[in-house]
């Protein structure tokens, strides 16, 4: 890789990580002409399993990652194909076989992935070069001048070992991470209520979860018997744990967790996660316990999710991935957000390119992006305490996997993140589903407080739930405009009922529950969105009694 001196490029992508490497060849994908500069601060080839957090994809993600950049030959060959979410009721047990679990027994046909962030990272930086990008490693960025003007070019200082260099760019985006360094200069930074913090570390060897029971029954609930493929998550009152697996042959470890009922100086540590481990989730400590030299690294977060007051700007500068905002790992919404911003971005710079005004585009895709970050967050803000609840976040489950299957990711799925006119008719439908869901997470958290929280030794499959199954599929139609604008209104009918359903359910385990937000929603709107054709429940059925308990 040469130093030689740069000049002008349309886009300088300041961060080479997952964000700022997806972007740029986005960018080239849609503009072959476009000269895109990519300046990262770390050293290439990265190490594999690297020493960074998010490495599970979602299916915005994984389409994004897949389908829209083309990127489907290596996701498959390099990557392996995530067996979706699973969850373990298991505090304080060692017999995982005899807990409730959470999962699909089979593959639903809508891929996502376990990603090696080092695998993918490097890939990603030979792939943008093959598209033109001109990437450069060790590189840091020392200032940034933003144009005062709408003909001037923003300016860019850096370095690359001893030598300094100055590029001009049209266009300047942050994809540095919780750097953030147009966030900081220009005093951007938001907090948000979401007090949670992170510990996470790689260990050198596959933990084969599928070996925690001897019971064949147990085994057999899914085929393939390769639960190890799942994202794990190990649940509790205030936390979870995950396991991941990555391509490398490592798996990736970590603890999310609210301060208030597990505080961050009890886990920063290997040796204090460890021995958290032993008391809140035994049997993963008893897999980990004879690996602990195969530690690869070890690293924690402070209250790592964290808001931004703007993210595009009619300007020509933008923010994507972490160093815009950040949400929570729960559901592994971080490549979905920046599958969204990017596609934003790549917009807003074809819309320069073509000549029209900036403003006023910006301005409502800031607004959009930002309502998905606020409908995103309620399904984790205040909702910790929670998750030990094996009677109540089974139905969170899949109330969340409804509402971001029905509305978010049909929109991405549909290529119509920057249809206006689509998004402008279907206004009321979103904001009904957005204050749908903020209802019933109030009415999940209520609901727990006074629930029996039984654990049977039971699996709840959603494979099993024909509907479900088929909400995933979907993902996978081909919809013009009036199709979308059917499926939207579909969701949304379909939200009513399934919020309608959980509302029974809660005031059949408590007649006190306070129902009224969600009673209310349902009252507004009876009869202004489309009737659905009678289905059997929609939810799994009641738990019976734990005769673990």
């Amino acid at each position: 890789m040469t130093d030689t001196a740069l000049d002008s490029f349309d886009a300088v992508i300041m961060g080479g990580g997952l964000a700022g490497l997806t972007l740029a060849i986005q960018l080239k994908q849609r503009f072959g002409d476009l000269k895109v500069l990519v300046l990262e601060r770390r050293t290439h080839p990265v190490p594999l399993a690297a020493h960074k957090v998010g490495e599970s994809s979602v299916e915005i993600g994984a389409h994004y990652f897949d389908t829209v950049l083309g990127l489907k030959a290596h996701m498959d060959e390099a990557q392996l194909r995530k067996f979706g979410f699973r969850f373990f009721f298991s505090e304080g047990r060692s017999d995982i076989d005899n807990v409730t679990e959470i999962g699909a027994s089979r593959y639903l046909a809508v891929p996502s992935y376990q990603i090696d962030r080092g695998i993918f990272e490097n890939f990603l930086a030979e792939e943008a070069a093959r598209h033109g990008v001109r990437f450069v490693d060790s590189a840091l960025v020392r200032r940034i001048d933003l144009a005062q003007n709408p003909a001037a070019p923003h300016r860019v200082e850096w370095t690359r070992g001893e030598e300094s260099h100055a590029t001009q760019a049209r266009w300047l985006i942050d994809a540095c991470g919780r750097a953030g360094m147009l966030k900081r200069k220009l005093g951007l930074a938001e907090p948000n209520a979401h007090d949670v913090n992170a510990v996470w570390f790689r260990i050198g060897e596959r933990i084969a979860v599928d070996d925690w029971s001897d019971s064949a029954d147990w085994r057999e609930r899914c085929n393939p018997q390769a639960r190890w493929l799942s994202t794990n998550h190990f649940v509790g009152a205030g936390y979870w744990a995950w396991l991941i697996p990555l391509a490398s042959g490592s798996h990736s470890v970590g603890i999310v967790a609210d301060p208030a009922l597990h505080p961050l100086d009890t886990i920063d540590t290997f040796e204090k996660a460890m021995a958290w481990f032993a008391t809140y989730q035994p049997r993963l400590y008893e897999a980990l316990d004879g690996k602990r030299h195969l530690l690869q690294d070890f690293a924690f977060l402070r209250h790592f999710s964290h808001g931004c007051k703007q993210v595009f700007s009619g300007e020509r500068w933008a923010m994507t991935g972490e160093a815009g905002l950040f949400l929570d790992p729960f559901y592994s919404p971080g490549s979905d957000f920046i599958a969204i911003a990017n596609t934003y971005i790549t917009d807003l710079v074809a819309q320069d390119r073509a000549g029209r005004p900036l403003e006023a585009r910006a301005q409502l895709y800031d607004q959009l992006y930002h309502s998905f970050y606020e409908s995103t967050l309620a399904l984790y803000q205040d909702q910790y305490p929670l998750f030990g609840d094996p009677e109540v976040l089974p139905v969170k489950v899949i109330w969340d996997y409804a509402y971001y299957w029905g509305v978010l990711a049909q929109i991405f799925f549909q290529r119509r993140l920057t249809d206006l006119p689509a998004l402008g008719s279907l206004k009321d439908e979103l904001q009904h589903c957005q204050r749908l869901n903020v209802a019933v997470q109030r009415l999940m958290r209520d609901w727990s407080a006074s629930s029996d929280r039984r654990n049977p030794a039971v699996m709840l499959d959603q494979a099993a739930m024909p509907w479900f199954a088929e909400l995933n599929r979907s993902l996978k139609d081909t919809l013009d405009d009036a199709g979308f604008k059917a499926r939207i209104r579909a969701s949304t009918a379909m939200l009513r009922q399934l919020a309608g359903e959980i509302l029974g359910r809660a005031r059949t385990a408590d007649p006190d529950v306070d129902a009224g937000a969600l009673l209310a929603l349902l009252e507004e709107n009876r009869g202004k969105t489309p009737a659905t054709a009678a289905r059997d429940a929609m939810l799994f059925a009641a738990p019976p009694v734990d005769t673990h308990a």
